[in-house]
């Protein structure tokens, strides 16, 4: 088969490797129908995350078609469409009894693409199947399915559910990424009173109004605290949330909050960040941090199914699965290409 694989910061390659195998009795092989890359991904590249090693496969968020089953697979059949989470569960450990299953110390957690081979294939072998994929509904679409392997959760639990957001609260999020606009999706439910997104690039600011921010800025041209305060009565937000990965976004996010306030980081750092604790004790604010778990794809489903989110509109490209080359350098470049979710599909 063919597989993105990373050889190290910078370097990776659409190469062909060996096909998959079962390792355990929970495992399933899966052909690959619709896949996508993820902003982690971009931190793999760029070197932030040290554990992923040259030759391992890239990729944790997937759609596709079971092949081969594992002998203790109990709720599986060969043919059945699934989506793989970007989160695997070992289902037994103290963590996922708890329904945190990003904290897995069975074998789980974060796995594909990071510790394991993954998704970016035309063939993967997904581990704890029965706990870590769910079908696809009848009548849901593989790019339907496929924005729930990681960013809708992402952005629903670390987002907007750490960051406690409730009716008429004032968000502002950081980062107009894919992440960031699943974020300004996910907080509508919560009927918030403003939604200000904060960016660099104005095609992903426009992105961030059609989907539903009332107010959008650009950092460089703009100063951020002061529209916010404006906007706020000299207050700040209820809620910040961080979709970046940078220091400085950390730093502004803690700015932007009144007292009281929440400031739920979403995005992945590779380099520290000052926390002004000197200047924060006081405030009573509450910094939330975390890898997502992904204990709430059957309510999003359930809410793709009833119209209530469209997560389709964050796709902005499609390739072809000998493709991904190209898709990648679209998704490299999204500050020129425009690029939010790009989906690499087997046809």
């Amino acid at each position: 088969m063919y597989a993105m694989v990373f050889h190290g910061p910078g370097k990776i390659a659409w190469e062909e490797v060996p096909d998959p195998v079962l390792a355990r009795g929970t495992d399933v092989i899966v052909r690959v129908d619709a896949v996508t890359i993820c902003g982690t991904d971009l931190h793999i590249l760029k070197g932030d995350v040290p554990e992923v090693t040259p030759g391992q496969i890239l990729g944790h968020e997937a759609v596709g078609t079971v092949t081969e089953i594992g002998s203790a697979v109990q709720t599986l059949q060969i043919g059945d469409r699934v989506l793989i989470s970007c989160i695997s569960a070992c289902g037994t450990c103290r963590f996922c009894r708890e329904a945190r299953y990003g904290q897995c110390i069975g074998g789980g957690g974060w796995i594909l693409g990071h510790l394991i081979d993954g998704t970016q294939a035309e063939l993967v072998r997904v581990p704890f199947a029965d706990t870590s994929t769910y079908r696809i509904p009848a009548g849901l679409t593989d790019e339907q399915m496929l924005m729930m392997a990681d960013i809708l959760p992402t952005s629903y639990e670390v987002g907007v559910r750490n960051g406690r957001v409730t009716p008429g609260d004032v968000v502002v999020i950081i980062g107009a990424g894919p992440i960031g606009l699943a974020a300004v999706l996910t907080a509508q439910l919560y009927s918030p009173s403003q939604i200000i997104v904060v960016d660099i690039a104005d095609s992903r600011l426009e992105a961030a109004h059609k989907l539903g921010a009332t107010t959008v800025i650009n950092s460089r041209t703009t100063d951020v605290r002061g529209v916010v305060a404006a906007r706020t009565g000299g207050l700040g937000a209820d809620v910040a949330m961080e979709a970046v990965g940078i220091p400085e976004t950390f730093e502004l996010a803690v700015d932007l909050v009144r007292p009281g306030g929440h400031i739920a980081n979403i995005g992945v750092h590779g380099a520290p960040a000052v926390l002004h604790l000197e200047k924060v004790w006081i405030r009573d604010l509450t910094i939330t941090t975390g890898l997502v778990d992904t204990s709430s794809t059957p309510t999003l489903i359930r809410l793709v199914q009833s119209g209530q989110l469209d997560p389709t509109r964050l796709i902005t490209a499609r390739f072809g699965l000998h493709e991904f080359p190209a898709a990648y350098d679209e998704f490299t470049r999204a500050q020129e290409t425009g690029a939010l979710k790009v989906v690499i599909s087997r046809t």
